[in-house]
């Protein structure tokens, strides 16, 4: 069995940095679990996270939010594994590792600027946002998630890629739906607040076209009997196609995108028919203003009070300081928009509802929750009045969709 080294990448948010190797080692071993325990481990004043492999597909590595650079790991005199904690962290001299750099082969489809590039108050933490995407798609089991075989499958040994519908129902200024293109899935989204819609819409065009892709991106006006209803924005994008200002992406999607402008209680009304693979959104965190009655509220509340984006909410009513009433009211409106297999992956403020009752609501509405081992290691505080945590649930594929 052999040993590995994985470097962390850095996050400009420092209270994030104090819990990346934690949330990494989670995330390695719920999207990874033939790789033994990851533990902490630092040599020469460097942090990694170290763990054991009997054949390692660098690819698995190079998906991992967190994944900056892989070394295998030779030791000349002492063993560094053992049944030691997550947690504890082990220093090691120099000169008893040799470190063999493994090369992480891309696995984004689009440049990292896409969901870099945005900055406004209370924009949730990319790296984050990628975590929580990529262990809500670990563990899809929808059609689209299992590769092709016969004339569909790939050649030269290569997996094929998996291409899924991803859906954001509050999906603010679109970190979650940029994300999803980054990493070569199809984006759909609902957002109640205008502003933040026109705003994403605006720089998803400006971007496109600085970036030379072929696209095409275009608003519309929704209507219903004659009445405007909101806005609605399509696009698409193409980066294996080569242009004049961009070298083609070997084996990239053509990726399509649709955002509509509505209460995210609506969504199953505004994609009809439509169903996606997974659902992946971070709720409101009921912070300052405070959440509002989820039947009757403004959009004052965001994911950080004053501070954040906010999302999903009819106007009027009185305060609420828990989302609580509006998870119990969109879960199941969400849990039928996902295919048999699909899964949702939510964030939220644990100090405004506890896990017990967020599993509840998900169970009443079908869904199989996530709920045990390395399930429980992703809570981290963001400040003072957040502590941050992400439950995952599947619609069993037993189901019809």
């Amino acid at each position: 069995m052999s040993a590995y080294l994985m470097l962390l990448a850095p996050s400009a948010n420092h209270v994030y940095a104090a819990e990346t190797a934690t949330l990494a080692a989670a995330e390695l071993a719920v999207t990874s679990p033939d790789l033994g325990a990851a533990v902490e481990r630092r040599v020469a004043g460097v942090d990694y996270l170290a763990f054991e492999a009997d054949d390692l597909d660098p690819r698995e590595i190079a998906a991992q939010s967190s994944a900056l650079a892989l070394f295998e790991r030779e030791s000349a005199q002492v063993e560094l594994f053992g049944s030691e904690p997550a947690a504890d962290v082990r220093s090691t001299s120099p000169s008893e590792v040799l470190l063999r750099p493994i090369e992480l082969p891309r696995t984004d489809v689009m440049d990292d600027d896409l969901v870099t590039i945005p900055k406004y108050r209370g924009k949730t933490n990319e790296l984050f946002t990628r975590l929580l995407l990529h262990v809500t798609l670990s563990q899809v089991t929808t059609r689209r998630g299992t590769a092709p075989t016969g004339h569909d499958a790939p050649t030269g040994g290569a997996p094929a890629r998996r291409q899924f519908d991803v859906l954001d129902p509050l999906a603010g200024r679109g970190t979650t739906l940029l994300t999803a293109w980054t990493a070569g899935h199809n984006a759909y989204g609902v957002e109640l607040d205008t502003s933040a819609f026109e705003q994403f819409a605006g720089f998803l065009k400006t971007y496109l076209r600085r970036k030379r892709l072929k696209h095409t991106a275009e608003v519309t006006t929704v209507r219903r009997d004659g009445r405007m209803m909101g806005q609605r924005l399509d696009a698409t994008a193409r980066p294996g196609e080569q242009t004049r200002g961009h070298r083609a992406v070997p084996d990239a999607p053509q990726l399509a995108m649709t955002m509509f402008t509505g209460d995210t209680r609506d969504a199953a009304v505004l994609f009809g028919k439509r169903k996606f693979d997974a659902i992946v959104t971070d709720a409101p965190y009921g912070v300052v203003h405070g959440a509002i009655d989820a039947r009757r509220a403004p959009r004052e509340n965001g994911k950080r009070g004053s501070a954040g984006h906010p999302t999903g909410h009819r106007p009027g009513g009185d305060r609420d300081r828990s989302p609580a009433t509006l998870l119990a009211d969109a879960i199941p409106v969400w849990a039928g928009q996902l295919r048999a297999g699909g899964a949702l992956g939510l964030s939220w403020n644990t100090y405004g509802l506890s896990r017990e009752d967020l599993a509840a609501i998900c169970t009443d509405a079908g869904l199989e929750v996530r709920d045990d081992g390395p399930w429980l290691q992703f809570a981290h505080r963001v400040d003072s009045s957040i502590k941050r945590d992400l439950m995952v649930a599947v619609k069993p594929a037993r189901l019809v969709s």
